[in-house]
């Protein structure tokens, strides 16, 4: 489990296809990797992977075809956003973010807030249907792994609020029209869709 709030930007350095599933290599700058071990979950870009091997700042990660399939920015060589696993004694700044993304959605507009002297920039995205029922006002949304409220949504159109902290400290500062980011909406209206809709008991 991840809490959507990133620890740093570390650099995706080297990708090595493997029929259909990929090898990445991350270089994970100035994160704090003392106690990270092989075997443990990171989320690289909002996506959980495990650590298959460990060198100093370099951590490298086997990618599913089905990860592959549905995530963007750990095909090709990039900044991304890394958070290390939950521990129970941290704090939950975010929200329960599983690292399971959901799929991927495009921007729309990003662009600094008018009028607004603190710096904030408004994010909109537009989802595909099938994660854009579980996106709500108020509720939470992990882009790219990031953490973040949802301000408004029409349609499968939703916007958030970024700050100026955001934007120094992740890879959201990068985005524009037309780019993908990884969606993972929130767990708890993931399970309320499915007790609403399950079958009928036998």
């Amino acid at each position: 489990m991840f809490t959507g709030i990133v620890l740093g930007v570390g650099r995706v350095t080297d990708v090595a296809a493997r029929g259909d599933e990929l090898r990445i290599a991350v270089d994970a700058g100035t994160v704090d990797l003392s106690d990270v071990a092989i075997g443990d979950s990171v989320a690289v870009n909002g996506c959980c992977l495990t650590v298959v091997a460990l060198q100093g700042t370099r951590m490298e990660f086997d990618v599913s075809a089905e990860t592959v399939r549905c995530t963007t920015g750990l095909e090709v060589p990039g900044d991304v956003n890394l958070e290390l696993a939950l521990r129970l004694s941290d704090r939950l700044g975010g929200h329960m973010v599983t690292g399971h993304v959901d799929g991927t959605g495009t921007v729309v507009s990003f662009a600094a807030v008018a009028g607004d002297a603190y710096g904030s920039w408004r994010l909109e995205v537009d989802a595909p249907h099938a994660i854009a029922r579980f996106i709500a006002p108020k509720g939470s949304i992990a882009v790219d792994g990031v953490s973040l409220t949802v301000n408004d949504v029409e349609g499968v159109r939703f916007a958030v609020n970024l700050i100026p902290h955001t934007l120094a400290v992740t890879t959201l500062k990068r985005l524009q029209p037309g780019l993908l980011v990884n969606l993972e909406s929130d767990l708890v209206a993931r399970y309320v869709q499915r007790m609403l809709h399950a079958p009928p008991a036998a």
